[in-house]
This record gives structure tokens, C-alpha cells and sequence, in this order.
């Protein structure tokens, strides 16, 4: 009797945990363990003792004893794929803003372990958020462009980066257990990389544990395609974390942004999620799918240890910005610390047809100035009566982050769970 009582307890004990853990990124254990590191700058990753530049047009293997060195813009090309071995250290060169290019039906293979991530990092001493390009995977899958083509230029060879096709389930490779720091170079006379660019992918695309810190641009950036994403985790990048664009049909899950006052850009157009269907109208084919993100279990949170102060003196910016035609679906996630939680296009009219496209259901709001209000329109009481109803059981607290994460402020092990019981807050504390 004193077993079957002991194993009720423990599956009571597992199930509230799992009840109370169901917002935000979750887990019986803290995924972000062994394979993360959120002082990059402190690591000592060697000397490279090998090159990579120019074109790689046929299989190549990179090997974890060695220690590569990536110059200029380097292009896997003719179909070939790079492979990446457990633990292989790529280390990006600042004065030629070294660039990993996947032209369209080439494959990255970076399968790396939660022991033994493979980390493309800086080459500098003092690294700094942009020193190198960053990584760029073109695959076939639609865009919302006319004709179904784009091309990821900056300075890069026109040629090598179309990006588009028809193919939904194409296959770009494998990025798993991979680690990208300090990217996102500002490219003279044109626009800043993006740490990670992922455009026109197809869903046979593996992309799961990948974590971007100090991005110099967005962190990640994703243009088209048919994607699903787990586990990404955006650190302390100056634009955007996550920035969805072009038609992309995105299934987001259990995925973090940490966003810092003192060191994201306070500029437009600089918030942990961004969700467009096009950067240009003119370039947009409107027959053909518009932006939709589904996204559950992300975690947004500014890790200031004074939010308010920071939010008076101008620092913190909105979490979520939804552009006009696009959608996005988020449920069982949490945005703490902005002003305000989300932000909707001025051009997007508050109607039954848009708010069908724009869902938050099951959300933690915490500790924002304002939840969601239109851009440019102080009044937002609709929009806050709309999803404040209780048919979509968000919660509205104003906790410190201390109280509200299980141990966000560990330098080594940081936890961005939420604590057991803070869920459990009335929906209608404001």
C-alpha cells in the first residue's frame, strides 16, 4: 500500500509539474545545459591551423581536430555537401567578413551533440558583436516573391544566391547542436548580415538546438520556405532574434530570446520576433501563401535587473511586431519585460478577419508596459478586451524576473523556466 501511495504521489508530482511548466520553454530538465555558453567572449577556442575559402563543389568533411578558419565568402556549391563533425570549431575572419554560403541544392550537415556542439565563432581577441558575416542556407522551397525566385545579395556573387523553388519538403542538411557567435557584419554601403539566414527551406531540413549570441543583425533570419524550428535561442543580438518574412509557413516551438537594454538596439525594427510577409509590396505575389508563424512555447524576456527604470528612460522597446498580412499563432508562451508585450501594424484594422489571423491564447504576460496595442495608437482597450477574454486563458502578472524564472541571472547555467506556481496567477490580474 505504502509503494502504491508513494507512485501516486510521484505521478502527481510529475503531472503538475508538467501543468505548470506548459508555458514558455519547457522541460523536465534544462535543454539549455551542456551544449550552450552565454559567455562567449571568456572562451579560448585555439588557433585555427586549417582554411576554408573559395567554392567547396564536392563532398568536404570538416574534422573536429582541426580548427578551421573561414576567409571571405566561402560557397558550397554543385549539389556538393559540407559536413561538420561533432565539436569542429569554424572560426570566422573579421577583416575579410568571413561568410558561409549553402547555394540552393547544396546541404550543410552540422550535426553536432549536446556534449560536443559545433561552434562557429570570431578570430578576434576582443570579440564583439558582428566581427564576421555569419551562415547562409538557400534552399527550393516557395516564396511569396513573383516568379517564386529571390536573391540574397549584400556583396555577395548574385549567382550563388538564389534562393526559391516549388519544393516544400526540400532538404537543406542539419543544424543541430550548433552554437553561432559574434556574426552579423555590417556590409558598407548595404544592409547587416544576419547570423543565421535560412531562405526558401524546405521542412526536410533538420534545425533544432541552434543558439545565435551577439548577433550584429538579426539572429536569425528566415525568408520563405516551409520550416519547423525547436529549440533556437537568440542571445543579447542588437536587431532582431527571430524576424520571419516572404511567405514562410514556420512551426516555431520551445525556443528562447533574451533581449538587454544596454546592449539590443533601441532602433525600429529591433524586438525579439518579427513576423512580415514582405519587405517589398511591389516584389509580393498575393496569390501565393502570405507569412504564417505557428509558435508555442517561446520564451521573450528582457533580462534587466530593472525593467521599469529601463522602460522610463526609453530602453526597451515592444517584444512582438506582426506587419500587415502576415499571421502568427502564439500559444503557451511567455514575453516579460517590454513595452509593450506586442505591436500591430498601424495598416492592420482591428477586425474579426484580422484578429482570426493574429491569435494569443494560454500567454504568460509579465512585467510589460502595455500588453497589445496597434503602432501609433496609445489606445488600445479593444485589443485588450479582444484577448483579455477569458475563452483564451492568457495571464497577466507584473513579477520580477527573479520570481518569476527558475534562475535566469546564473552566468553559467542560466534557467529560463518558469517557476513552478506562477502560472497558476488569476488571468485577470492586470
Amino acid at each position: 500500500m505504502k509503494k502504491i501511495t508513494q507512485l501516486i504521489c510521484v505521478l502527481l508530482t510529475v503531472a503538475s509539474m508538467n501543468a505548470q511548466q506548459e508555458k514558455g520553454i519547457m522541460g523536465y530538465t534544462n535543454w539549455l545545459n551542456n551544449w550552450t555558453e552565454f559567455k562567449p567572449n571568456k572562451v579560448d577556442y585555439g588557433e585555427a591551423n586549417q582554411i576554408l575559402a573559395g567554392n567547396i563543389s564536392v563532398n568536404t568533411k570538416l574534422l573536429k581536430k582541426n580548427i578551421y578558419v573561414l576567409q571571405g565568402n566561402v560557397y558550397v556549391t554543385n549539389n556538393a555537401v559540407l559536413t561538420i563533425e561533432p565539436g569542429t570549431v569554424i572560426i570566422g575572419d573579421f577583416e575579410t567578413k568571413g561568410t558561409l554560403v549553402i547555394t540552393k541544392g547544396a546541404q550543410l550537415v552540422a550535426d553536432g551533440l549536446e556534449t560536443d556542439p559545433i561552434v562557429f565563432t570570431s578570430n578576434r581577441s576582443m570579440k564583439k558583436a558582428g566581427d564576421w558575416g555569419g551562415i547562409v542556407i538557400l534552399g527550393d522551397a516557395p516564396i511569396n516573391k513573383f516568379g517564386n525566385v529571390g536573391s540574397y545579395n549584400l556583396d555577395l556573387d548574385p549567382t550563388m544566391t538564389t534562393y526559391g523553388g516549388d519544393n516544400v519538403a526540400s532538404n537543406s542538411g542539419i543544424l543541430r547542436f550548433v552554437r553561432i557567435e559574434f556574426a552579423g557584419k555590417k556590409v558598407k554601403g548595404a544592409d547587416t548580415f544576419n547570423a543565421l539566414t535560412l531562405a526558401g527551406v524546405g521542412n526536410k531540413t533538420v534545425l533544432e538546438n541552434v543558439m545565435v549570441s551577439y548577433a550584429g543583425g538579426d539572429s536569425f533570419g528566415i525568408l520563405g520556405g516551409d520550416l519547423n524550428v525547436t529549440k533556437f535561442v537568440s542571445y543579447k543580438s542588437v536587431n532582431d532574434d527571430f524576424k520571419f518574412s516572404q511567405g514562410v509557413q514556420c512551426r516555431f516551438f520551445n525556443s528562447l530570446a533574451v533581449r538587454s537594454s544596454y546592449f539590443s538596439s533601441t532602433k525600429d525594427g529591433s524586438r525579439c520576433m518579427e513576423v512580415r510577409s514582405f519587405e517589398k509590396k511591389s516584389e509580393t505575389d498575393f496569390t501565393k501563401k502570405q507569412t504564417l508563424v505557428v509558435a508555442s512555447n517561446i520564451t521573450m524576456v528582457n533580462d534587466s535587473e530593472n525593467i521599469n527604470a529601463d522602460i522610463q528612460a526609453g530602453l526597451v522597446k515592444e517584444a512582438v511586431y506582426v506587419a500587415e498580412n502576415a499571421s502568427l499563432e502564439m500559444k503557451r508562451s511567455v514575453i516579460s519585460g517590454f513595452n509593450p508585450a506586442v505591436l500591430l501594424d498601424s495598416k492592420t484594422e482591428i477586425n474579426d478577419a484580422n484578429l482570426k489571423k493574429i491569435k494569443f491564447e494560454e500567454m504568460y504576460f509579465n512585467l510589460c508596459k502595455g500588453n497589445i496595442f496597434t503602432e501609433y495608437n496609445s489606445n488600445n482597450e479593444d485589443l485588450e478586451s479582444w484577448y483579455g477574454n477569458s475563452v483564451f486563458f492568457n495571464v497577466y502578472s507584473q513579477s520580477d524576473n527573479k520570481e518569476t524564472f527558475i534562475d535566469i541571472f546564473n552566468p553559467k547555467k542560466p534557467d529560463f523556466r518558469l517557476q513552478l506556481g506562477k502560472i497558476t496567477a488569476s488571468s485577470g490580474n492586470r
